[in-house]
């Protein structure tokens, strides 16, 4: 009889890591979904640590405190002893979601991605082209070339090696990306007691931390919506959170577009992760908000932005991270008019979407 037995699955700790280490990784992920707050995120480890037994009784929380303001994670700053992580734990954060979502990937070619285009590179290409004045000598395939000149002129005493048996190899284009990344922040990513917002926020800190170590010439502007639309340092991402706003989807579609105009990259390319449809609308100086199913004028302005967008060939990417069939149907119309991409993603595959997808826009001329 064949079947499963589940027991009860307590993972190995890693060996190379010692007590620190490990409450360190587990700190970075806490204060990732405190939103910054260094004093909840250790009460949550306190806590932890009470029922899990992660400490011993030769090294506590209190020494792992010590120890993260010595080791330069976090400080404490005024005279209410307030504390705060800093940039190093900033930085951690990054790269600890970095290997938590794209940990997997195989390594490419250092800072740069690839296209299906020639023309000035660094690497060398698999196609052959006859030579041409002004090519670099070094793009010459010798061996190519040499089989050239015995089939063309034989092997003759007199050994002919001309212009028009050389062969040389295409070096590979490299083109450069400027992205945006709109987050919805909206009440409805904390909605039901599912947390929507942690997940995006990794997802944005492994994006930023990926582009920033492998293709630093790409750019990536990161923006929130909710009533309004804003930018926001990379540095900042630990710290965000939910308010409670609507979904602003025309402005932060404003937004994004403004901050790419500036970019003189020439693909550019708009990712947006929200878990809702438009509800809210500025006209003049105040709001007009609808919660209750699809608005029609929100729905025409936010298809007039997306249309904007395919002019200027800026795709835009988004991934719902909902499914109810009224938002995969202001979805589909959306993409139609935009000529983007959409996806319907589970919060354990949204990382693994968006670095695909940033891949594949990467081949490509938009």
């Amino acid at each position: 009889m064949k079947g499963f037995r589940f027991t009860k699955f307590t993972p190995v700790q890693d060996p190379n890591k010692n007590t620190f280490e490990q409450l360190l990784d587990i700190f970075l992920q806490l204060v990732t979904m405190t939103g910054g707050d260094a004093a909840e995120a250790l009460s949550w480890l306190t806590n932890l640590d009470k029922r899990y037994n992660l400490t011993n009784p030769g090294y506590g929380i209190g020494d792992f405190i010590e120890d993260l303001k010595s080791k330069g994670y976090m400080d404490e700053k005024g005279q209410k002893g307030e504390i705060k992580i800093t940039g190093k734990s900033e930085q951690a954060i990054r790269k600890n979601a970095l290997e938590e979502i794209f940990g997997k990937l195989k390594k490419g070619n250092r800072g740069q991605h690839k296209t299906t285009h020639t023309g000035p590179g660094e690497d060398k290409g698999t196609d052959r082209r006859p030579f041409q004045f002004g090519d670099n000598l070094d793009q010459i395939a010798l061996t190519d070339s040499l089989r050239n000149a015995q089939v063309n002129h034989g092997f003759s005493g007199d050994y002919l090696l001309t212009e028009d048996d050389l062969e040389v190899v295409e070096n590979e284009m490299r083109t450069q990306t400027s992205t945006v990344l709109m987050i919805d922040i909206s009440h409805s990513m904390i909605l039901y007691g599912e947390d929507r917002i942690t997940p995006a926020k990794k997802v944005a800190m492994a994006l930023a931390e990926l582009i920033k170590t492998r293709y630093p010439k790409d750019t990536l502007d990161v923006i929130v919506f909710g009533n309004d639309a804003w930018q926001i340092e990379i540095k900042d991402l630990p710290y965000l959170q939910v308010g409670p706003y609507h979904t602003n989807t025309v402005a932060g579609l404003q937004l994004a577009m403004d901050l790419l105009r500036r970019r003189k990259n020439p693909n550019k390319q708009i990712f947006m992760i929200t878990d809702g449809k438009p509800t809210c609308l500025k006209v003049g100086i105040k709001y007009y908000k609808n919660s209750f199913g699809i608005d029609s004028k929100i729905l025409k302005e936010t298809l007039k932005l997306a249309a904007q967008c395919r002019r200027i060939k800026v795709p835009v990417t988004t991934f719902m991270i909902a499914s109810d069939p009224y938002l995969k149907e202001f979805v589909q119309e959306f993409t139609t008019v935009n000529n983007g991409n959409a996806y319907y993603s589970s919060l354990k595959g949204l990382g693994h979407l968006i670095f695909e997808d940033y891949r594949r826009n990467r081949t490509k001329r938009f």
